[in-house]
């Protein structure tokens, strides 16, 4: 028997065409990501080295490179989530448009991270129903009327591909669902609140093959819309889904570039035996 709260969390009209609000609406023209001359270290050790380079705007950028060289620490640092590690520090700056995101006031960062939103490795559903996952950032950012977060949730259930799996169980703990419906649970959160850009930390690796390639097929889709940088260690899914390619060995930034470019037809030697396999 169908639950009576349900009542509560199903939109009234469905089938409404979904207008997202005023609030969260994208700048007419997508921005770019320019790291400039950045530096950070943890306690004195230098993790990122003079990184330089320009994260484009609605397209999919793999961070590749061996495991320890800097490519989660890079990634969190575009969303000032670095800041949280201990005994950081940094150098040189960081923009989302014209906007610097390293001298962002503290006030802003709710407003950055709206922006820049995050899948991480593991996914996070927070300790409250599945309804609730979804509209929890929607509230944070000043939107509370019932009808808008009820059309909210519906439609970015539906993106991710979830809506007919749970629209009977909405009141539900999300830590109910499986492992592949809760990164998925994750991702709609993020979208919920409209960022320009979505990070990816390795955001497959946990997950069985059926559920990545449907994670992965969602960012191929959803390209059109935002601008997507993921961490991946597997070069295969980088060379399935990749449209621009940022290398890092070391710390630095060694090549970046068209994905089919970097490839095909690498320009520097460390890149050339990281694909090879000879470095690892």
């Amino acid at each position: 028997m169908r639950n009576p709260f349900l009542r509560w969390f199903i939109p009234a009209d469905t089938n409404e065409p979904f207008v997202p609000n005023a609030k969260f609406q994208h700048p007419a023209v997508a921005s770019e990501i320019t790291v400039d001359h950045f530096n950070l270290s943890i306690d004195g050790a230098q993790i990122l080295k003079d990184v330089c380079v320009k994260l484009p705007a609605n397209k999919i950028t793999c961070i590749i490179g061996p495991s320890g060289c800097g490519k989660s620490t890079l990634l969190k640092s575009l969303n000032r989530l670095s800041d949280s590690i201990e005994g950081v520090k940094t150098s040189g700056d960081i923009r989302l448009g014209d906007q610097s995101i390293v001298n962002c006031s503290e006030s802003d960062l709710v407003e950055l991270r709206r922006r820049i939103g995050l899948v991480p490795q593991r996914p996070t559903p927070l300790p409250m129903s599945i309804f609730g996952n979804i509209a929890y950032g929607c509230k944070i950012h000043g939107l509370k009327g019932r009808r808008q977060l009820k059309k909210i949730v519906h439609h970015y259930l539906k993106v991710v591909g979830l809506w007919d799996e749970v629209k009977d169980r909405l009141g539900n703990p999300a830590t109910r669902l499986s492992i592949g419906q809760q990164q998925r649970l994750c991702l709609a959160r993020s979208l919920a609140v409209e960022p320009e850009f979505i990070l990816a930390d390795e955001a497959t690796s946990a997950l069985d093959p059926v559920s990545s390639k449907t994670i992965e097929d969602l960012f191929v889709k959803l390209k059109e819309q935002y601008s997507i940088i993921m961490v991946t260690h597997t070069l295969r899914q980088a060379l399935r889904i990749a449209d621009y390619v940022v290398f890092i060995y070391m710390g630095e930034v060694i090549e970046v570039g068209d994905a089919k470019q970097v490839f095909e037809n690498p320009q520097h030697e460390l890149t050339k035996k990281y694909l090879s396999g000879a470095i690892s």
